[in-house]
């Protein structure tokens, strides 16, 4: 029989996050779907869940919350915790640019890091301060299959999950001890709106002398758009939101990494690394536990 959770999601007013949100309410969890601006841009956003969540088993309640501020993020958690625990943080809210790497700007990449690594950090902070006390908690962050290669013009996107990758997984082997899990999902490509809102680099100088080939980004985009307009199965993005429920009600100890759509060859790094970090964790556990 599922147990009900109480679920935070952040960049929950659309795309995965808003699919995961619906679906986790749906098999009767208590939702906490993040978002910004709810009572402007995302404001249609956070009604229609609201309303959505009045025929389903579980429960939606949106609530404001922008991951590159860290006073809000730990509000909104505190906010939630007045009333429920937080057993389940999603984190999902995150931006992908496409472009030539070198015409990103400094200022592009901050803002980048900031949503897709740091906001990671605050939200993990945020929750952290009362999972731990409890013993018990468990932190899904979306990571892509981008995440595990250098791919031209997701240079800065690749960076971002690369970066976060590394972050969680020491986070996994460190909250061990908490009976704490920080898991990752890595999907491919899926047809979300990170496509269409995909940032281009502001360097348009170094842009043009790349000369056609800077032109990579929107043949690119095109190729990613026509693959998700034809519908395949395989690049549904509820596909992704399913995993995600997966996950949140399998038992520990769950996968460290999860695979999500065409595998691009990420089951095949994910499982050659493994042994080689494992092998370097079983090596490091004496140590840093006092064993020695």
């Amino acid at each position: 029989m599922r147990t009900s959770q109480t679920i935070l999601i952040t960049g929950a007013s659309r795309g995965i996050g808003l699919r995961t949100a619906k679906m986790l309410a749906t098999q009767g969890h208590r939702v906490y779907a993040a978002m910004r601006d709810m009572n402007g841009r995302n404001k249609e956003a956070a009604e229609a869940l609201t309303e959505f969540s009045q025929d389903v088993a579980g429960s939606i309640e949106p609530i404001e919350l922008d991951v590159t501020d860290e006073a809000a993020c730990d509000a909104a958690v505190g906010q939630i915790e007045i009333k429920h625990s937080v057993d389940v943080l999603i984190n999902n809210a995150g931006v992908m640019p496409v472009g030539l790497t070198e015409a990103f700007s400094l200022d592009q990449t901050k803002d980048l890091f900031d949503v897709n690594l740091y906001g990671i950090m605050r939200m993990n902070r945020a929750v952290l301060s009362y999972m731990r006390p409890r013993n018990a908690g468990l932190i899904i962050s979306l990571s892509s299959a981008a995440g595990r290669f250098g791919m031209p013009f997701f240079g800065l996107y690749c960076s971002s999950k690369w970066a976060m990758e590394a972050y969680c997984e020491a986070l996994h082997y460190e909250l061990e001890p908490f009976g704490i899990e920080s898991i990752l999902i890595e999907p491919s490509g899926h047809g979300t709106e990170l496509v269409v809102t995909s940032p281009a680099p502001s360097d348009t100088t170094r842009v043009q002398e790349y000369g056609d080939f800077a032109m990579g980004r929107e043949r690119l985009l095109g190729m990613f758009q026509g693959m998700f307009d034809q519908g395949d199965a395989s690049t549904d993005a509820n596909n992704v939101a399913e995993r995600i429920a997966d996950l949140v009600d399998m038992p520990a100890p769950r996968p460290i990494r999860t695979q999500v759509g065409h595998d691009m060859g990420v089951t095949a790094v994910n499982d050659a690394v493994a042994p080689l970090q494992a092998e370097l964790v079983k090596g490091l556990k004496p140590v840093y536990m006092g064993e020695v």
